[in-house]
Order: C-alpha cells, then structure tokens, then sequence
C-alpha cells in the first residue's frame, strides 16, 4: 500500500511531459515503439488518477485534497502547488480520458511520429497542471505551455491553411494570456503581503474598483478560450485544419480551461465583481447559442460546422456559470464534461471519413451509410448526444442549467422568461443543423467522384474502440447522472453559498432592475438596522 503521504498529483502531472524526453532517445525508424511508448504512458497515467481519486479522495469534501506544495523558486516566493477538488478533479479524468484516446487515434502518423508523440505528452501535462495548479504563477506557466505544442501540432501536422489557423491560434490566446499575467500581479501584489497563493488571493479584500478590472481583464482571458462571442474566430480554423486527435484534444479539453478558469478565480477569487459580470456572462451565453447555433447550419465544412456547435455548446456553460445555483453551476460542470466526451468523439469519427473520403466538404459527401454503416452509426449516436437527446449526457447538462437559471431567485422574472425562451431557440436549431449534417453526409445518393479507400473500409475495431470508450460515459452519465454530479456537487454547493454571500451587500450599493426585488437595497437596509 503506497502512503497518502505520496505525491500523487504531482506524479500524475509531470510524468507525461518527464517520460516525453526519452521519446529522442527512440531510433528514428521504430515509429511503432514510439506509438507503444506514448500510449503506455497515456495509459499509466491515467491509471494513477483513477487509483489515486478512488482510494485518496473524499467526495465529501469541498475543500482541496490531495495537496503537494514545495519551494520552487523561494527568490520569488514561487512554489510547486497543486490540488483537485470536486471542479477540477472530473476535469483531470476527462482530460486523461481524452488524451490518451486521442494518442491512439493518431496511430497512423508517420510524418515526424517522435516530434508529435514529445508535444501530445507535454500538452497532457500543461492541461493537468491548468486544473491543479493553486499558485498564480504556475497556473499562468501551465496555460502558456499548453499553447506551443498546440500551435506546432496544428501547423505542422494540420490541412493545407495550418499555418494561417495556427497563426490565428497562437496570436489569440497568447494575446490574451497577457491579462492573466498582469491581473495575477496585480492581485499578487495588491496589500502588505506579496503571495502567489491562489487560496490567499482569494482572502484579499480588493477595492471594487481593482477588482472589476481585474476580472474584466480575466474574462477576456478565459473568454477566448471557451470561446465567448466575439473572441472565438480564432477556433472553426484550428478545428478545420487540425488532424483529428488535435481535434479531440482542442474540443474535449482546452475548451474547458476556459470553463473552469472562470469558475475557480472568477467567481471563487473575484466574487464581488461577479455579482456585476453575471448578468452579462448571461447575455453572452444567449448570444453564444443563437449565433454559434446559426452559424453551424450556414457551414458546409463538416468539422467547421461542429466547431460552431461548440462554441453554441459552451454558451450554456455561461448561463450556468452565472445562475448563483448550485445547480446551475454543477450544470455548467456537467455540460463541460459532457460536452468534451460528445465533441471528442464527433471530431474522431470526423476524421475517420475524412481518412476514407479526402474531404470534408458535406456537399461532396452522400451515401457513405450504405459503404460505412458503423460509422454512420456511430456518427448517429454522437450526433443525438449532441442535441441533447433524453438518456445521454448532452440532455441532463443542457437540462440543468436550465433549470438553475430558471429557479434562481437573484435575477427579475422577466429577465428569466427571455434569457430561458431565447436558449430554447438553441435547442430548437441544434437538431436541425446536426440532422442536416448526418443527412447530407450519409444518407442520399453517393457522390461517384467520391472513393471510399478500399483497404481502410468501414470502422476498425481501433476506431470503434475510441469511439465505445467515449459513448459508454455519455450513456452512463444520461442514464445516472450520480455518476457525475457526486463528484462535484459538494463544491458547487461551496461555490454558489459563497457568490450568494456577497449578494446582498452588492445589492445595498447597486441594485440592479435585472435582479429579483427582494435583493433590493430598501428592504435589506431595513432588516439590517433592526
């Protein structure tokens, strides 16, 4: 039996990035040992998460566990500091998950096999360092480590406009990583004592003023990340250009950065300025399903039309995010989770067609049911996850956000009614662009210019595999939802006691027609003076 006191978070961290290094000692002609190697190590450390979360980790707890904190740079006062909690631990599984599958969906990569397999570890490594890094700095270090090897795996081993999305990529998000460096100094420094310490930080009292810059500043930071309308160009070019495990990973993880930052220094750190933010992350939501959803349907590029059902996708991560519910905020959670799962694996079996088919283009397809009908099939089932089907993981995410912003009692009925009809439109367009996109791809007449490659066929059991391993949790996450929501509930319930608390005094100093009359000022200065 290994001690608790093992550092198992930072194992499971630095072991992909550690094991990348020996990747150049491989001989350049044993690509295969080289797939073997990075799989294995994909595999094993997705093992230790799950021993080291089944047997160290308490689901009811809300504080963080399993912490590992030592001196890194002390000159600086920066340390190696990391922890999950019930936020950040399903994103780590998830992010495992996805990554190792994605290592095995790029089996046949011959092109530089060593240099790909080095950054998909290293990128493995920066993701997990993002979800349990708890000192400002290296949570900063992490999010920029990530960017490099997405930006080479897009422009090196991406379509024939990988530079431009690439380009694209790196300008926006390292554009934005600004913000975080200069809010995260700023709050370092703020007060008599200098600290990095995320849980520190959060203790600060800051001026109003300071901090709603500071997380207007990390809102434009997250915000391209999710991506938050209209900081998202930047994503249906990586999609269309990227091969298909960058796919994978782009949607299935790095989307969620961009989530889980908002909740962890957004709201836990910056709660006060939430209170203002909150109904505008609301508005952007709304915005984010209606443009993304209209935007998918007008596209004809299969991957591009899914990268806009992405950003339509996270939109309901804001209105979640912005409830001040428990269940609006665990709903966010879940469709973040849900969410990774369903695009991984609409973005594979993307690949998988354009792998048999050399396009892309959906006005070019037609008919592959009839030659692949497992990958019509699977195509199928991730499609109606997509639309949130009742019994998948797409229905219950979509389903309570919707009911936590519904039965919150912070925002004006009226405000609700419109926020609620307008994110039902969503839900109407979403069926329509995804049906649309499996009819014109499968069903019909097949294009005689197009082949089906006669050796590759239909679906291999690999490519069944990748796809099963992410179906199985999005049918067991829509038929028992416990399996998800016990993970993290006893910290959204943390997390929305904590917004909530500040609500009456922002309520004092502002109140807004947007919010419920009974946080209105008059009454509570009432009650506060009897």
């Amino acid at each position: 039996m290994i001690s608790a006191e093992f550092p198992w978070l930072s194992t499971i961290t630095l072991l992909p990035v550690v094991a990348a290094f020996a990747i150049p000692l491989i001989p350049d002609n044993k690509t295969k040992i080289v797939r073997w190697y990075a799989l294995g190590v994909g595999i094993v450390d997705l093992a230790l998460m799950l021993y080291c979360f089944s047997s160290s980790y308490n689901l009811q707890e809300s504080t963080f566990q399993l912490f590992d904190s030592y001196a890194w740079i002390p000159q600086l006062g920066i340390r190696w500091s990391v922890a999950v909690d019930g936020l950040s631990m399903p994103l780590v599984l998830l992010t495992g998950l996805i990554t190792t599958l994605a290592m095995l969906a790029a089996w046949k990569v011959e092109k530089k096999s060593k240099l790909f397999y080095f950054l998909m570890l290293a990128m493995y490594s920066a993701q997990i360092g993002v979800f349990v890094a708890q000192d400002m700095l290296l949570f900063f270090l992490m999010w920029e480590l990530e960017l490099v090897p997405v930006y080479l795996l897009i422009s090196i081993w991406g379509g024939e406009k990988r530079r431009y999305a690439a380009t694209k990529f790196i300008i926006y998000t390292a554009a934005a990583s600004i913000f975080i460096l200069v809010g995260g100094l700023a709050m370092a420094f703020y007060g008599e004592t200098v600290t990095f310490d995320m849980t520190t930080l959060g203790y600060k009292e800051y001026p109003k003023f300071f901090e709603v810059l500071v997380y207007a500043g990390f809102l434009i930071a997250f915000g391209v990340k999710l991506p938050i309308f209209p900081l998202h160009t930047w994503l249906p070019d990586a999609h269309s250009e990227a091969s298909a495990p960058v796919s994978m990973i782009l949607a299935g993880v790095m989307l969620k950065m961009g989530g889980y930052a908002l909740i962890r220094l957004n709201i836990e750190m910056l709660p006060n300025a939430h209170v203002y933010f909150a109904p505008v992350l609301v508005i952007l939501g709304v915005v984010n399903i209606i443009y993304g959803s209209l935007a998918a349907f007008a596209q004809d590029h299969l991957k591009r039309r899914l990268a806009y059902s992405s950003i339509a996708h996270m939109g309901f991560v804001l209105i979640g995010i912005a409830s001040f519910t428990e269940l609006g905020i665990g709903g966010a959670v879940l469709q973040m989770v849900s969410h990774g799962l369903i695009a991984a694996s609409l973005f594979f079996l993307s690949g998988v067609t354009y792998e048999r088919t050399h396009t892309l283009a959906m006005e070019k397809l037609g008919g592959m049911a009839q030659q692949m009908p497992k990958v019509f099939a699977l195509f199928t089932m991730g499609s109606m996850a997509s639309l949130a089907l009742p019994g998948m993981s797409g229905f219950v995410g979509e389903l309570t956000v919707f009911l936590g912003i519904a039965t919150s009692d912070v925002y004006s009925s009226s405000f609700k009614v419109v926020v609620v009809l307008l994110a039902a439109v969503g839900l109407i367009l979403t069926p329509i662009y995804l049906l649309s996109m499996l009819r014109q791809t499968f069903y019909g007449q097949q294009n005689s210019g197009i082949v089906i490659e006669s050796y590759l066929g239909d679906a291999k059991p690999r490519e069944v595999f990748i796809t099963a391993c992410l179906l199985v949790p999005i049918i067991g996450i829509g038929l028992y939802p416990k399996i998800a929501t016990q993970v993290y509930d006893v910290k959204t319930v943390a997390v929305a006691a904590q917004v909530r608390n500040v609500l009456p005094v922002i309520a004092q100093q502002q109140p807004s027609s947007l919010y419920a009359r009974t946080l209105s000022a008059p009454s509570l200065a009432s009650s506060d003076t009897q």
